[in-house]
C-alpha cells in the first residue's frame, strides 16, 4: 500500500468539488466550530482514525457558536479532500442535526456520530462508506489528508418534506447539489491524518 500512496501522491481532487465550493451552500462564514479533541490544522488523535489503521473509529467531539436566528436545523459533513481516489473528495460522514433533541446546546460528545448509537437530535444520511462516522483510514505514503468537519446551518428542514424516505437513501453528492434551503451560517475546522 505504501507505494500505491507513493505513486498517487500527487492526486487530489479537484477543489472545485468540496462541498464547501458548491454554490447553493454558500453562507457566511460565522458558525465558529471547536474540538476537544483536536485544534483547526492539527492531527486528529488516533482514537479517531478508522478501525482498520488501529484507531477506534470514534467521532471527534464539536462543538460551534449559536447558529443565527431562522436556523431549521443543522447539516454536518466531514470530507476528506485529500482523497486520491476519483474527482470528489471522499464524504466520511454526513448528517442532520436538531439542536432541540439534542443533550448540551451547540454540542456533540464524542462517538455522537456513530452509526450504532448516534446521539439525540442526529441523523445520519449515507456517506462515500455508508451512515455514521468513518474515521480516517488515508493510503500509507500518499502524504497528510486534510479531515474538513463542516457545519451548514439551514434555514429549512431537509427531514419534514415529503420525499424524507428517499432523502435519507440518496447518495451525498446528488444529496449535496439538491439542497435547495437557504444556507444561513457556516464553519468548519479541520483536522489532519497520516500514514
Amino acid at each position: 500500500m505504501t507505494l500505491l500512496g507513493t505513486l498517487l501522491r500527487n492526486s487530489r481532487p479537484d477543489e472545485g468539488n468540496y462541498a464547501w465550493n458548491q454554490p447553493n451552500l454558500s453562507a457566511p462564514e460565522t458558525l465558529r466550530i471547536t474540538s476537544g479533541d483536536f485544534t483547526d490544522s492539527h492531527p486528529l488523535p488516533p482514537r479517531h482514525a478508522g478501525s482498520r489503521v488501529g484507531g477506534e473509529n470514534l467521532s471527534p467531539h464539536l462543538s460551534w457558536s449559536e447558529p443565527p436566528a431562522g436556523t431549521a436545523e443543522l447539516l454536518l459533513l466531514i470530507e476528506d479532500i485529500d482523497s486520491p481516489l476519483g474527482s470528489k473528495p471522499a464524504v466520511h460522514c454526513l448528517a442532520i442535526i436538531d439542536e432541540a433533541g439534542l443533550r448540551s446546546p451547540h454540542e456533540l460528545p464524542p462517538g455522537a456520530l456513530s452509526k450504532r448509537h448516534p446521539a439525540p437530535g442526529v441523523t445520519l444520511l449515507r456517506s462515500t462508506i455508508g451512515r455514521g462516522y468513518h474515521g480516517p483510514e488515508p493510503l500509507k505514503g500518499h502524504g497528510p489528508h486534510r479531515y474538513v468537519v463542516q457545519l451548514y446551518a439551514l434555514g429549512r428542514t431537509l427531514l419534514n418534506r415529503p420525499d424524507r424516505d428517499a432523502l435519507l437513501k440518496t447518495r451525498p453528492r446528488p444529496l449535496l447539489a439538491a439542497i435547495e434551503a437557504p444556507v444561513l451560517a457556516r464553519g468548519r475546522i479541520s483536522g489532519i491524518h497520516e500514514r
